[in-house]
Formats: structure tokens, sequence, C-alpha cells
């Protein structure tokens, strides 16, 4: 996997076992839902085994799937920011295996250890950036006259 949202390739080695001690394992059946857009977000996870989507409401639509997430990436922003609410949802598509992490925990080890959350927002704002990016394209891929193209 080439993407710079993965943990692995966007956190340094210290950091990411730093961040790794305080996991936790969890699994989700194909269909459970992570998350809700809205909702309070106080966890995030990195997938280990299976796939991820997530999705956006549409007024009057059914939500649009905007983004496929698999081994190694993050699952969740939001938890980083105030108010600290979904800004999408999230859905197993297949059973997921992945880490889980408080969001508390890790806000307080970014308080505590300055270049630890240097680390962390970066990383967390590759994966905003990438998000909606991606958002955007599968956006005016679905509703707009002629699709999105290609990136400019």
């Amino acid at each position: 996997m080439t993407s710079t949202t993965t943990s692995a390739r966007s956190l340094p080695a210290e950091h990411r076992e730093r961040l790794m001690r305080i996991a936790r394992e969890v699994s989700f059946d194909a269909g459970a839902r992570l998350f809700e857009e809205g909702r309070r977000a106080d966890r995030f996870w990195i997938i280990r085994t299976g796939t991820v989507t997530l999705d956006l409401r549409v007024p009057g639509r059914r939500a649009a799937v905007i983004d496929s997430l698999g081994h190694g990436e993050l699952v969740g922003w939001s938890w980083h920011f105030p108010p600290y609410l979904w800004h999408l949802g999230a859905e197993a598509m297949s059973p997921v295996r992945a880490w889980e992490f408080d969001a508390d925990a890790v806000r307080a080890l970014c308080a505590e250890d300055p270049d630890f959350g240097r680390a962390i927002a970066d990383w967390v704002g590759h994966v905003v950036a990438d998000r909606l990016r991606t958002s955007r394209i599968r956006l005016l891929d679905l509703y707009a006259p002629y699709g999105s193209g290609s990136l400019i």
C-alpha cells in the first residue's frame, strides 16, 4: 500500500510504537456500523484486516459511500478536533479486525509529549486532506452532470 494515510508510512517508528502500547484489539462483523455521522467521536481504529467504507448522509438519498479503507489505514479523524463529532459514517464491508484507541488517552499523550502530539497531528492532517480530496471526487462522480473526471 502506498497511501500516506497509513500509520506505518506516516508515523515515525518511535511514535507508532508508543501509540500501539495503548491499542486494544477489536473485531466487527460485516455490516456492523463503527460510527454514525454527527455522533460523539471518542475512539478511532487502525485496520488490521478487512474493509471499512466511509459514507456521507445526502438529504433525500441513501448515504453516499465516499471511500473504502483497508489494512493499516486510520478509521476516524474527528476524535482529534473539537467538538469531537463524527463528520462521516463508517461500516464494516467484510469482517474487520482492528486496533482500537481511546481518543481521550491519545489526546492526553499528545498533550504530555509535544513531539508525539505533532506526529499525530501531522498524520491525522494528512488523513483529513486525503479524505477531503476523495470525498470531493466521489461526490462529483455521483452528483455532478459530467462527473469529476480526474484530479486537476
